[in-house]
């Protein structure tokens, strides 16, 4: 009872200061009455996390009723020469009390005369206490410290440990021996080879790197007798991240492939597909595993490929708010997503976020009353609430395909329309009453309809069963921290696009470059082109004879509001998201 009553007096004290209402007080203390025993959240957390109040409104005060002071308190941000000071501290903390402040939120702030002072986002947290007392300190004393401002400091200060990465600076290889030019592999030089150089840490550690550093694909590649590099790519754009020599690329190959399932580590000549999961970090991770034979310039060794794709579910969008579609594209999308029947394209080439666009919009449309079907060959992303089928040696994609019809479906997602055949059961379930989403490798939305059109589909059906046709591509955006303003030359943003009057108008960026960014760019962000198809546009598929019209349709669409590819990575320009460079390399001329 005394539990309640601290929360309900710590409730009165915020409700008297105005910085919370009673009704909201009421609904805290109800959410915490429901919270299982094993939880130790408080009020103030209940306050923020649950009922969305300003964090540091209700920490400053919570903090100032316990008589917490606090640090840094009219500051945007921390200087330079307490960074560098908080750094000393925590070299010299046992490495296990620093990662355990790290979780509450908390950093050593100074220390004198036998006197740890600590810096907290929640100083009323009971276990930093705890935490402190293991340390060597007669005393200690805690502050508050707003939230932005810890983890401002932490992302400076504290670097995740990669163990496996440790390990490998402590290793020490064996040149080996390349003397005798035998045909056959010597499995047992090469086990060998695996053991005594710990490699399993080289390929640990990158399995685990590349998921914290937001790498969406490994490239592990053979490039001499005894080197391999290992690239990742990030952002699109590949970079060479560790060099290994002294080993043999058929070792660090058979190290992969023993840790990926559906693959045979004795088999080097055909391609393999499999895939290996990964807790990191608390989080289940998928990597899929392509593993092609290449040539090397050793002809009697057998070189292999290794491309690794990460697949982190935290990275799935499942809001289409999220995906940044621009208002009239986003408008469009939903309308033609809406409806209860129809084919949605969407369209780019691989690695434009097909996918991530696909799985977003079927978020959108999942409900327990609707049996979502997918069929993809391989599976991306594990979809809630949707039956992903499992496409196998007994179960081909067109199998998979055929057996959907009589599957008893509402919406279906086909991975690709890879064909005539693909392109019909679409259509067929369009045309009766199933909403279908699909992908096309083309360049922009018009060429799809042409595309459909070659594959062998008439335009009557073409015209009746497709809501939209969106192309889209990734384009990297600007780092906030090190972007310059500047102003091109007039004919270079005329190049893509832009007229007079907006040149004068737009605030034009360049890509500069520091530590906390890759040449000047940090993460990506979507252009679309999405065609919707309205009644002219249908009208103009039908009456297109033998050969459609792509200008035609694009000039009518566009003057419906439609951006193009380009004019859509004009308006990324115009927000300060990407620079003219970036948009002139992904597109094509509109």
């Amino acid at each position: 009872m005394g539990k309640v009553n601290t929360r309900r007096h710590i409730g009165d004290i915020l409700v008297n200061r105005n910085v919370i209402t009673n009704d909201e007080l009421n609904e805290a203390l109800a959410i915490l009455r429901e919270e299982p025993d094993s939880s130790n959240r408080r009020l103030g957390q209940i306050l923020y996390q649950d009922l969305g109040i300003d964090r540091h409104e209700v920490m400053s005060e919570i903090a100032s009723i316990y008589a917490f002071e606090e640090v840094f308190g009219d500051q945007d941000s921390v200087e330079e020469e307490d960074i560098e000071e908080i750094k000393a501290y925590i070299d010299d903390l046992p490495t296990e009390v620093v990662d355990e402040l790290v979780h509450q939120k908390a950093v050593p702030l100074h220390e004198s005369q036998n006197t740890l002072t600590i810096a907290a986002a929640d100083p009323s947290d009971p276990t930093l206490s705890n935490i402190v007392s293991k340390l060597n300190f007669k005393q200690h004393h805690i502050v508050y410290c707003r939230y932005e401002l810890v983890e401002q400091i932490l992302t400076q200060v504290y670097e995740q440990k990669n163990e496996f990465l440790d390990l490998l600076e402590e290793i020490e290889y064996d040149e080996p021996d390349l003397e005798e030019d035998t045909e056959e592999i010597d499995e047992e030089e090469i086990d060998a080879e695996i053991n005594q150089s710990m490699l399993n840490s080289l390929v640990e550690g990158f399995l685990v790197e590349g998921v914290r550093k937001g790498v969406s694909d490994i490239h592990i590649v053979p490039c001499g007798q005894t080197s391999t590099d290992i690239r990742f790519r990030i952002d699109g754009k590949l970079q060479l991240w560790h060099q290994q020599n002294n080993v043999k690329p058929e070792a660090i190959s058979a190290v992969v492939k023993d840790k990926t399932r559906n693959v045979d580590r004795f088999e080097r000549d055909a391609s393999q597909d499999g895939f290996i999961q990964r807790q990191v970090d608390g989080h289940n991770i998928r990597y899929r595993v392509s593993i092609m034979p290449m040539v090397g310039a050793q002809f009697d060794r057998k070189f292999e490929s290794i491309v690794i794709r990460i697949l982190d579910d935290r990275e799935v969008i499942t809001d289409l708010d999220v995906l940044g579609l621009q208002k009239k594209a986003k408008e469009d999308f939903v309308k033609a997503i809406e409806k209860p029947s129809g084919i949605v394209i969407v369209t780019g080439p691989t690695g434009s976020g097909k996918s991530t666009t696909l799985v977003a919009a079927l978020y959108y449309v999942i409900t327990p009353e609707v049996n979502v079907l997918t069929v993809e060959e391989p599976v991306e992303y594990l979809i809630e609430g949707a039956r992903q089928l499992k496409i196998g040696t007994n179960m081909t994609f067109d199998l998979a395909m055929r057996g959907i019809l009589r599957h008893d479906p509402d919406i279906v997602l086909v991975g690709e329309i890879r064909d005539l055949k693909t392109a019909e059961i679409a259509i067929k379930l369009a045309n009766t009453g199933h909403l279908t989403f699909s992908t096309l490798h083309t360049n922009d939305a018009p060429s799809a309809i042409s595309r459909l059109y070659k594959m062998g589909v008439e335009t009557f059906l073409i015209a009746n069963a497709v809501n939209l046709i969106m192309a889209q591509r990734l384009i990297r955006t600007l780092c906030k921290n090190c972007k310059e303003e500047y102003r091109p030359h007039i004919e270079t943003a005329k190049g893509i696009g832009f007229t007079e009057e907006e040149y004068e108008e737009t605030t034009f960026y360049k890509a500069v470059g520091c530590d906390k960014c890759t040449n000047g760019y940090k993460g990506r962000t979507a252009i679309m082109e999405a065609l919707y198809f309205d009644k002219e546009i249908r009208k103009m598929i039908l009456e297109s004879g033998n050969e459609i019209d792509e200008v035609a349709i694009k000039e009518y669409a566009m003057s419906q509001g439609m951006l193009s590819l380009r004019g859509s990575g004009r308006e990324r320009i115009k927000n300060g998201f990407t620079t003219i460079e970036e948009i002139a390399a992904i597109t094509i001329e509109d």
